[in-house]
């Protein structure tokens, strides 16, 4: 069973679509206009090996959400880092974490529909975290000779995440 699999139990989503990028500033403004489209409850994955530019994308949807720049870090250590904008967004990356029990003593599970936007890196580390309607978005590298160009899949489970990928397709083009 593949990563995706892991988080999606293995269901088809109800609309999906895919994004190119060229150069890591590209990454960082289609995170950018996502973070517009967010409200408090929405739940974002973020999959994809190191480097791929998760947490650049994560920074976008940051900024987008009104957060400063300088607020903004990889919260590998930190676990959840809460950031402070338009709505909280809750940022949490789970590459050092080996099991839900672990993630479950930070207090995130609190935090997923609850007052912010909770935004997830390597959310195929703990699939058990995400709930049963979200926004998972798969980032790969399209050529490994140029590592800057990206593939960005977007899959929306549950209509509330169709209405924001849509708004969100339109925004980004």
């Amino acid at each position: 069973m593949g990563a995706l699999a892991k988080v999606n139990g293995l269901r088809a989503p109800a609309f999906e679509h895919q994004f190119e990028t060229d150069r890591p500033q590209q990454t960082l403004e289609l995170g950018d206009a996502l973070g517009k489209l967010l409200v408090p409850g929405d739940f974002i994955g973020l999959v994809g090996e190191l480097g791929v530019g998760k947490t650049q994308f994560a920074r976008g949807v940051a900024q987008g959400a009104g957060v400063p720049a300088s607020q903004v870090a990889s919260p590998s250590f930190a676990i959840i880092y809460p950031y402070a904008g338009r709505i909280p967004i809750y940022h949490a990356d789970f590459y050092r974490l080996t099991d839900f029990e672990e993630l479950y003593g930070t207090g995130f599970t609190d935090l997923v529909g609850g007052d912010g936007a909770v935004l997830v890196e390597w959310l195929d580390r703990i699939p058990r975290a995400a709930p049963s309607e979200l926004l998972l978005l798969t980032l790969r590298f399209r050529n490994p000779t140029q590592p800057d160009h990206r593939w960005i899949r977007a899959e929306a489970y549950g209509w509330r995440y169709v209405a924001r990928l849509q708004q969100w397709r339109q925004r980004a083009l």
